[in-house]
């Protein structure tokens, strides 16, 4: 019966999707129009949101002389690390606060992104604590300018009208998820991601293949968003080895990838794998691209049957038609996925990493996130997360 009412709640939210604005933010792709768009916005205070490792570069220092150069004031917040927290969103809150900030540029990946946009509902609803905007249209009021410019190929987060953030005090993520959480602009310059280390650019990379697999086999596709998700899983697959091995070709079309793959699950949503990961995250610090990397092809092979039809269009898009049987195409896909991930070397599970006295924890956020929220394949229970959890940590 839970199951029936969650794919009501699900079809309820996917009719209702087609009367919200999602859209998509601007493309820029060289960094340096970011002055014609400040000078048109009005904006000569800005709030910078980056992290330590990025603040310190020499592609970072160039940019902030960019903007001295233009007499464009600015601040800076760089404490953001993975997954980051509440409190980081208030001490950069502050820091805007008091220096009068007009809008927001988050320079850095996923993370950075996240607090940037999570710091802009703070901005707008300054009475309102992220716990009490967590969750679907909680935000509704236009954020400062915000400007994305991504330093990761993976988490699509530029494209998306969601932020993820987590509450150290319940060991939870929380998901703010509002239209007006998209950035007006994302700067997708090839520049800014030339030097991402090999390791960044698997994880990250294959963080994009989640959220455009997942995406995909979800219930809440449109046209565009299947067209996005298929695109951007194409790419991947013939450019991630290749961006990871140095090739800066492939590593702008990465970059695309990333970018398609948040189009398409910032409205057809993601899935298990996420529900999962965002748990582990929130326990272990695991970064989140890594997370998923690891866990995408157990949940799919659990899913089963229930994913054959659209596994075998996404081989029929890679790979080519055949002859196999749609099981055969489906499997063959999961098997190209771990193939990717041994290339990349990344882990093929977590080997021990969960301890035993998180898991009932671990079980229920995943199955509160996912459940109703999340158009999936086959709605997992309790005991479908408490089985996949087994299989990762062995």
């Amino acid at each position: 019966m839970k199951k029936l009412i969650f794919r009501i709640y699900q079809k309820i939210m996917y009719l209702m999707s087609f009367f919200i604005s999602f859209k998509e933010p601007v493309v820029v792709n060289d960094l340096k129009d970011i002055i014609k768009i400040l000078e048109n916005s009005h904006q000569s205070k800005v709030m910078i949101v980056s992290d330590q490792y990025l603040s310190g570069t020499a592609k970072f220092k160039a940019f902030t002389d960019l903007l001295k150069a233009e007499s464009i004031h600015y601040s800076l917040y760089n404490d953001t690390l993975p997954n980051p927290s509440i409190p980081m969103i208030e001490e950069a809150l502050s820091i805007y606060k008091e220096n009068q900030c007009q809008g927001i540029i988050a320079y850095g990946g996923g993370s950075v992104i996240d607090l940037a946009k999570a710091l802009g509902a703070r901005v707008v609803r300054p009475n309102k604590s992220i716990e009490n905007m967590r969750g679907t249209l909680k935000i509704l009021k236009k954020l400062p300018l915000l400007i994305a410019i991504p330093s990761t190929v993976g988490t699509g987060s530029e494209a998306t009208l969601a932020a993820v953030v987590s509450n150290p005090r319940t060991k939870e993520k929380c998901a703010l998820m509002d239209p007006v959480l998209m950035p007006k602009y994302a700067i997708l310059d090839l520049s800014v991601v030339e030097s991402l280390p090999p390791k960044l650019i698997a994880e990250t990379g294959m963080d994009a293949l989640t959220h455009a697999i997942e995406a995909y086999l979800g219930k809440a596709n449109t046209r565009k968003t299947k067209k996005m998700a298929l695109s951007a899983i194409k790419i991947i697959f013939n450019h991630l080895e290749k961006a990871y091995s140095g090739n800066i070709d492939s590593l702008g079309k990465m970059q695309v990838a990333a970018y398609q793959a948040g189009v398409a699950f910032t409205r057809a949503y993601v899935g298990n794998v996420h529900a999962i990961a965002h748990q582990l995250s929130a326990y272990y610090h695991l970064g989140h691209g890594y997370a998923n990397a690891v866990i995408l092809p157990y949940v799919l092979r659990y899913y089963h049957h229930s994913i054959d039809r659209k596994m075998a269009k996404i081989y029929d898009d890679v790979f080519g038609d055949s002859d196999l049987s749609l099981q055969d195409k489906s499997i063959s896909v999961i098997e190209a996925i771990e193939s990717l991930k041994d290339k990349l070397m990344i882990d093929s599970s977590f080997k021990g990493l969960i301890k035993e006295g998180d898991v009932l924890g671990i079980v229920e956020k995943a199955y509160k996130e996912a459940n109703p929220l999340y158009p999936v394949p086959k709605i997992f229970d309790h005991q479908d997360f408490l089985n996949v959890i087994q299989m990762i940590n062995q």
